[in-house]
């Protein structure tokens, strides 16, 4: 982009004479700064622009348009997103390792039933998952490994983003295109996540082993539904 200079009037410097030399460094001062922001305002029309092209690009929560039922879970264009079952606390201890479940928060006595009880009613409902995918962290994969529908994959879009709220929208846009690369009549699928995530998602809450469900679409869309308790 070429910058055209500030348009000088010689004929206007003429009738209006500098008398001193601190005058005259006053009006350089004043003439190089108008300069600058002359330069500068085309500049922040342009981050501006950047930026609001960049919101309008992020994933936008949908909130849930109705309540799925067990029975629906069978369906194979659905697609089951379930926050991991009971693990008290909030976030993870400092300096906690993905490679070391004892430093993570994990699942209580009353998560791993929790999750173990999901699998039971899933299976006495005839709804067995086509694929299993996780969260990286230890309490995602114990409520996977608990219910017993499947082989468990991790998945890294479902990674919590609890402490990197800044990448947030790019990882929500990475799992949405995840998803639309999904088989519509593939399913049922089952993820199992964060409620960080889930939020992102729906723009909803979900208490430990509930979650939200994707009606997929041929088209690379969905509709969303809250999972019944």
């Amino acid at each position: 982009m070429t910058l055209a200079h500030p348009r000088t009037d010689d004929a206007a410097h003429r009738h209006v004479p500098l008398r001193s030399t601190p005058q005259r460094r006053l009006a350089n001062v004043a003439a190089c700064a108008l300069a600058v922001l002359a330069v500068m305002a085309p500049l922040d029309r342009l981050s501006a622009s950047g930026n609001a092209q960049a919101a309008s690009a992020a994933p936008r929560p949908a909130a849930p348009s109705g309540v799925a039922t067990l029975a629906d879970l069978a369906q194979r264009n659905v697609l089951v997103i379930i926050r991991h079952a009971n693990a008290p606390g909030v976030g993870d201890p400092p300096g906690y390792n993905l490679d070391d479940c004892s430093t993570q928060r994990n699942l209580d006595d009353k998560g791993r039933e929790q999750a173990a009880a999901i699998g039971r009613a899933w299976k006495q409902a005839g709804i067995f998952p086509t694929r299993v995918w996780t969260s990286a962290w230890c309490r995602c994969i114990e409520t996977a490994q608990r219910m017993e529908l499947g082989p468990v994959a991790l998945l890294p879009q479902l990674n919590s983003s609890f402490e990197d709220s800044g990448s947030r929208a790019r990882q929500t846009d990475a799992l949405f295109k995840f998803i639309k690369g999904l088989k519509p009549n593939g399913g049922p699928y089952l993820m199992v996540t964060h409620q960080v995530n889930i939020s992102a998602i729906s723009n909803d809450w979900v208490e430990t082993g509930a979650g939200i469900v994707l009606d997929l679409k041929p088209d690379g869309t969905w509709t969303l539904r809250k999972l019944a308790q």
